[in-house]
């Protein structure tokens, strides 16, 4: 006969020697809070310079980013096929655009991806991202109000900003790049003197050996289904860290923007997969802080368009893929570049794909992660040069009311800021306008 789980506070952490670390939703969490609903969450991913888009009469049709067909009845093309397992839980959306950034500079449109604002003139102001409107109004019911991820870090340059985030007055907010530095900063206990925490860290043979004391109390008391769920996650946290430990390794090869030397050094020593490890930990940062509730709210960019300094920039090449970042996606109008730009496409789908089954793999409450969290993944590019038609995915939230297994297709007169209107209405945020919103999508919703 199990033991009967002991009530614990949401808000109960794991603790050991200069660390706190969160626990995931467990069933006698709900016991001491039955009322409590799971959280409701939100992501938005950003990739640049748009997807492969042959016309559908050639040869290359198939590597086409947007899908056969309409409406529940379509088809995943090539790029796209790693979510067909996903489709229940995902809609893909065309048509979209900011109407503020249609005339704007072809790769000038990056930071306006959750903005909508219109970067034009001497000043270039930004305004508040959606992301940030979120966070204003549920930021205080987390650790962290919000987390903004990118390759690069920190905030870039007008038009060419290397963060997603926008506060109210239309500032960057700076991004974190380093996976070390993510998952110390989810797990730290905040003391005072950050260099003695550092050293402490860096000193231990895991973040789960600091804990180790107080994890073994806690299992001591928790019935069979928790103790699983709990060993379950202890071993998803060690699974991560290591990955941090060896993406964060890969990152301080110096960038290939120094010399001759340091390119050369960065294409010899670096692992032909370690754009790949750097994306899936990326991921698999963000899944820990979603299922741990450390914050509901996080924006990641895989590249900015500033390509030339981008560490992302260099990605396709290091794959094995003809080109860098920017070299495919000026090829997509030619046949064997839009083949290439599609594989690309497809690479990035997969990476896409392998965060979507983390969240899924994750049970809480009556459903999922993914069924209480909302991921917009998309580009504010159609082609390398045209700021209309953006290849849009809305994910997950299927407990929040949307409904999915779609492929819709909007005229260009919908405003892409109707899809954020929609979203923050679905985190209980109510929204009657963002910038130059007319309405929800109420296609949608259940």
């Amino acid at each position: 006969m199990a033991n009967k789980s002991w009530h614990f506070d949401r808000r109960t952490f794991l603790r050991g020697t200069g660390v706190a670390m969160a626990l995931p939703f467990l069933e006698c969490m709900a016991v001491a809070a039955p009322k409590t609903a799971p959280a409701k969450r939100m992501c938005g991913i950003y990739f640049p310079f748009g997807v492969s888009l042959p016309k559908e009469d050639t040869d290359q049709a198939k590597w086409r980013w947007f899908p056969k067909g309409e409406g529940s009845d379509f088809t995943f093309n090539e790029s796209l096929k790693s979510l067909e397992p996903l489709r229940e839980n995902l809609t893909v959306i065309g048509g979209l655009s900011h109407f503020k950034c249609r005339k704007m500079g072809a790769h000038d449109t990056g930071d306006t991806f959750l903005t909508g604002a219109e970067l034009t003139g001497s000043l270039l102001k930004n305004t508040v991202s959606v992301d940030q409107v979120a966070a204003q109004a549920i930021g205080t019911q987390t650790r962290f109000s919000s987390l903004t991820i990118s390759t690069d870090g920190g905030v870039g340059e007008p038009t060419r900003a290397s963060t997603l985030s926008f506060n109210d007055k239309g500032r960057p907010i700076p991004a974190l790049n380093q996976p070390q530095q993510i998952f110390d900063r989810m797990f730290g206990a905040g003391d005072a003197d950050q260099r003695k925490q550092k050293r402490r860290l860096h000193s231990a043979a895991s973040m789960l050996d600091l804990v180790g004391d107080h994890s073994k109390d806690i299992q001591k008391k928790l019935g069979a289904h928790d103790k699983a769920k709990f060993d379950e996650y202890l071993e998803s946290v060690r699974q991560i860290e290591q990955r941090v430990a060896r993406a964060q390794s890969w990152l301080e090869i110096p960038k290939p923007t120094l010399n001759d030397q340091d390119r050369e050094r960065l294409e010899l020593d670096a692992d032909d997969q370690a754009p790949k490890l750097l994306m899936q930990t990326i991921y698999d940062l963000m899944y820990l802080a979603l299922r741990t509730d450390s914050t509901r709210l996080i924006t990641y960019q895989i590249a900015s368009m500033g390509d030339g300094s981008s560490i992302a920039g260099k990605f396709p090449q290091l794959l094995g893929f003809k080109g860098n970042l920017h070299n495919l996606a000026h090829g997509w109008n030619k046949p064997d570049g839009a083949v290439d730009l599609g594989k690309w496409d497809q690479y990035q789908a997969e990476q896409l794909t392998y965060f979507l089954n983390r969240l899924k793999s994750a049970e809480e409450g009556e459903g999922t992660v993914l069924d209480n969290t909302m991921v917009l993944y998309g580009s504010s590019n159609s082609q390398t040069h045209n700021n209309n038609n953006y290849p849009l995915i809305l994910a997950g939230g299927n407990q929040l009311g949307l409904k999915h297994n779609q492929f819709l297709k909007y005229e260009d007169t919908v405003p892409m800021t109707n899809l954020f209107v929609s979203m923050l209405n679905r985190l209980d945020v109510p929204t009657e306008n963002f910038v130059d919103s007319t309405g929800e999508l109420s296609e949608l919703f259940v």
